[in-house]
């Protein structure tokens, strides 16, 4: 059993768990402290009935009827032990696996773009099955290992002093390599869970993006190196099961050898003692229950060591995982945060600078535009520009300075993060989408998307221009996808988080190049059903390509993390370089598509 800030909490939630379990347990075993007297009477009745000639059925009666009443006790023992113990790991495996979850969703991506998805799996279940047994079976091994190791010990000692005294160096030898080869175990399992979180991380990448392994005949090449991540995990795991190997056998052995010598001392004492009084002698029965004590020790002694082993990987498992819940979270509500009811969705940018976490230099300098409830700008730029980075602050993905960023007139900084979120719309540029029904995909951002109707879903479809391409599936929009929607082309995925987003109906929906994989004809129907449908909402659409937003309200062209310019379509025409030279650039490219 481990101890810390992170479990305690959860150690006094289930207490009465525990409690019950521990004394069950300890029921069970001074039930069975008794099992070997019995049998010491036993033999000792029947030794004495041959030299006498008697015999006594009642006794023999009496022998049976408390060893059934034993056995039942202990074995309903044993259901409420592992009922309240194990039972209270389990709740924690679960209260910790929902916190750490709870916590990961709260992290800003600069958490993950340092961490790879991987590994955070092997958190969610290596380390945390390495610490649900060192706070239930662990716990057992303690008890067991304290109460019923001591007890053993004091009735071996009430049966032969002398004998029982061998029994001291041979424990401390025990304590004396579990101690010496703990912190061994400890590190070689840190390594082991490090190996197999590189191995989860490489298997997670190579099956995600096993499209491009086969487009590129690299399936060699990742087997290659699958075999080689997959050997150096074996290797780490082997060098830890080498020393935990190590530390059984030699407890084995130790007690292989105490066994020897107390079967050939005890038959000497027995021997020796055959002359006195019945009463005096070290008998049989002595011999035989000492026996059982001693085997009954055995688990005790050996729990010593399977403590060790398995605290040693709780405690490692146990550091991984507080790295992530004690990872600081960086986007949260501000102190004097203001609760508003709605968001109606005018925007401005003040001055506002930005820099990534981890970047060097600005990714956005001295911007600053303005966008008026229910207009629909474009935000324009070439690849790198940053527009992207100002989706990143409208989303609350990142902080930004107070006083550089305002919806409705206040201070981003100033309101609910969640209520910032629950008023955007967003539809991003790789069209993200969970492995699931299509129907639940584009329910997703609904507040209770089980009661949506299905004619609901199919009206945003036909606004995104995907209907029909659904209408064509089998299973219609109860199709699953696959993992990050695999089954569907690069338009259909773009156009189904378009649908997505719309089936929110929020005030302010921001479009991050998310027409980019469609044809011309289609990116003007979406468009064209864009503008029926938001009117009165803020729609931001962020493009490339001219024709994407040059009938939205304004455009701002955004060039090297910098405003170049704001205006209609014809204003810039007649007055921004940048844009001009975007312009012919793109009707260039639409004259060599034609020849």
């Amino acid at each position: 059993m481990i101890f810390s800030k992170t479990l305690n909490k959860y150690y006094l939630k289930y207490l009465h768990f525990f409690l019950l379990g521990a004394a069950a347990l300890i029921a069970v075993d001074l039930a069975q402290l008794e099992i070997p007297l019995i049998a010491r009477d036993l033999i000792n009745t029947l030794e004495q009935m041959l030299d006498t000639g008697e015999t006594s059925t009642a006794f023999l009666v009496d022998i049976v009827r408390t060893l059934l009443f034993l056995t039942v006790f202990i074995v309903i023992g044993r259901f409420f032990w592992r009922f309240g113990i194990i039972g209270a790991s389990r709740r924690i495996d679960y209260d910790l696996r929902n916190e750490m979850f709870a916590h990961c969703t709260k992290l800003s991506n600069n958490f993950y773009a340092e961490r790879k998805v991987g590994g955070l799996m092997a958190h969610f279940t290596n380390d945390l099955e390495a610490v649900r047994r060192s706070i239930g079976p662990g716990l057992i091994m303690m008890v067991d290992a304290a109460f019923l190791g001591i007890l053993v010990f004091w009735r071996m000692f009430s049966l032969e002093p002398r004998m029982t005294a061998l029994l001291v160096f041979p424990l401390v030898i025990i304590a004396v390599i579990g101690m010496v080869l703990g912190t061994k175990m400890r590190l070689r399992f840190r390594e082991a869970q490090k190996a197999f979180e590189n191995l989860s991380d490489f298997t997670n990448e190579s099956f995600s993006g096993i499209s491009v392994v086969k487009a590129f005949v690299k399936e060699r090449t990742e087997i290659r190196e699958f075999l080689k991540s997959n050997k150096n995990a074996k290797d780490k795991n082997v060098r830890f099961v080498r020393i935990a190997t190590i530390m059984e056998m030699a407890v084995r052995v130790i007690v292989s050898l105490v066994i020897v010598i107390i079967i050939g001392y005890g038959a000497h004492l027995v021997q020796s003692t055959s002359h006195l009084p019945f009463e005096e002698r070290f008998t049989l029965g002595d011999l035989v229950a000492f026996i059982q004590y001693f085997m009954m020790l055995i688990w005790p002694m050996m729990a010593l060591s399977r403590i060790i082993h398995v605290r040693s990987q709780g405690k490692a498992s146990l550091e991984r995982i507080e790295a992530i819940l004690h990872a600081p979270i960086d986007v949260e509500d501000d102190e004097n945060v203001r609760d508003i009811n709605a968001i109606k969705g005018s925007i401005e940018f003040r001055d506002l600078y930005f820099r990534y976490p981890d970047g060097d230099a600005n990714a956005l300098e001295a911007i600053s535009f303005s966008v008026e409830a229910g207009q629909t700008i474009g935000i324009l730029g070439r690849t790198g520009s940053g527009k992207t980075s100002v989706v990143d602050l409208l989303l609350r993905i990142y902080n930004v300075n107070p006083g550089q960023l305002f919806i409705d007139g206040i201070d981003i900084m100033k309101l609910p993060v969640k209520k910032v979120r629950d008023s955007i719309g967003y539809v991003p540029q790789d069209g993200f989408l969970f492995s699931d029904t299509i129907r639940n995909n584009i329910s997703l951002g609904v507040e209770d998307k089980d009661d949506v109707d299905i004619n609901q879903i199919q009206t945003m479809a036909k606004l995104s221009d995907v209907h029909d391409n659904i209408a064509q599936f089998k299973h219609g929009y109860e199709t699953i996808i696959g993992e990050r929607g695999v089954t569907l082309s690069g338009g259909q995925k773009q156009r189904v988080s378009i649908a997505r987003a719309l089936a929110k109906e929020p005030p302010i929906l921001i479009m991050d190049d998310s027409v980019s994989a469609v044809d011309t004809s289609t990116e003007e129907k979406i468009l064209k059903n864009l503008k029926k449908v938001r009117k009165g909402k803020t729609t931001i659409i962020i493009a490339h390509r001219i024709s994407t937003v040059k009938n939205a309200d304004k455009i701002v062209v955004i060039d090297d993390g910098r405003v170049v310019d704001v205006g209609t379509h014809e204003e810039l025409e007649r007055r921004c370089e940048l844009y001009q030279d975007m312009v012919r650039r793109q009707q260039l490219e639409d004259a060599v598509e034609v020849a």
